[in-house]
């Protein structure tokens, strides 16, 4: 599958809203989510593991009759979605990674942190 910027960002946003202290949130409480309607289960899980895999979020958990659950955004996902929340910045971000051809989860990153030092330097005037 190939992995999609948007539903990446939806998810962050969506795990943020829905999380607290106290509990792991379950695909239940997820789902009922308005910003990842236009995404399929499929598409969820598949974003899901990759932010696992790369350390944006944690306590990911696939059981076997299909459930999941999530700890928390790990504090690197936390940056990452500060850094793109914005949809000046995230629009930013995706038009530069559309111009150097890489749509990867670091790529992002890294795009997005040079995205918010630029603006910074701007207002700055530097």
């Amino acid at each position: 599958m190939k992995l999609n910027s948007d539903c990446v960002r939806d998810i962050l946003i969506a795990i943020e809203d829905s999380t607290n202290f106290q509990e792991a949130i379950s695909n239940k409480q997820l789902g009922k989510s308005d910003v990842l309607k236009p995404y399929t289960r499929e598409e969820i899980l598949y974003h899901l593991r990759q932010l696992s895999w790369a350390g944006l979020i944690q306590g990911f958990d696939c059981y076997a009759d299909g459930g999941y659950s999530i700890l928390d955004l790990s504090p690197k996902g936390h940056e990452f979605l500060n850094n793109i929340r914005s949809d000046k910045n995230w629009n930013r971000t995706k038009k530069l990674a559309s111009k150097i051809g890489s749509q990867s989860l670091s790529a992002l990153q890294q795009i997005a942190s040079n995205v918010i030092s630029a603006t910074l330097n701007h207002y700055l005037g530097y």
